[in-house]
């Protein structure tokens, strides 16, 4: 069985101008960062024009899959039956991106096969992570 999962995803990017525009966008969820998912977008969807990636923890997307979720640089939260937003603030500005929730439920449906819900711990090799750490103080 496969340790990473990559879903490839359609987001729409909502703008201050009346019209949103549609961005691709990738999910990824592994065994080796068992309380994270990242997403990422092409360098067309930024303002800069470099590829934008975000990590946030899994149980975060979930919450936000059910209500208003997140506290800090990402928040999440249902928009009607079938969308999802994920905002994202970052220092240049923030950033609203809408996702088809079943998207995002099947995403979620593939990394809990993965890892299952409460068993993220025993997928992490503290030994090592503490090692490298450690080599880059």
């Amino acid at each position: 069985m496969s340790t990473v999962i990559d879903q490839a995803v359609q987001a729409r990017l909502i703008a201050s101008a009346p019209q949103t525009r549609a961005i691709p966008a990738s999910l990824r969820y592994a065994r080796s960062d068992p309380f994270a998912v990242r997403v990422s977008f092409p360098p067309a969807a930024s303002l800069d024009g470099s590829r934008v990636e975000w990590t946030f923890g899994r149980e975060l997307l979930a919450a936000g899959l059910r209500g208003p979720a997140g506290r800090g640089d990402v928040h999440v939260w249902p928009c009607g039956r079938d969308r999802t937003v994920l905002e994202f603030h970052a220092p240049e500005g923030v950033a609203m991106v809408q996702f088809d929730t079943g998207d995002l439920r099947r995403f979620l449906g593939r990394s809990y096969e993965l890892v299952a819900e409460g068993c993220e711990g025993g997928h992490l090799d503290l030994d090592v992570d503490l090692a490298a750490l450690l080599r880059d103080v």
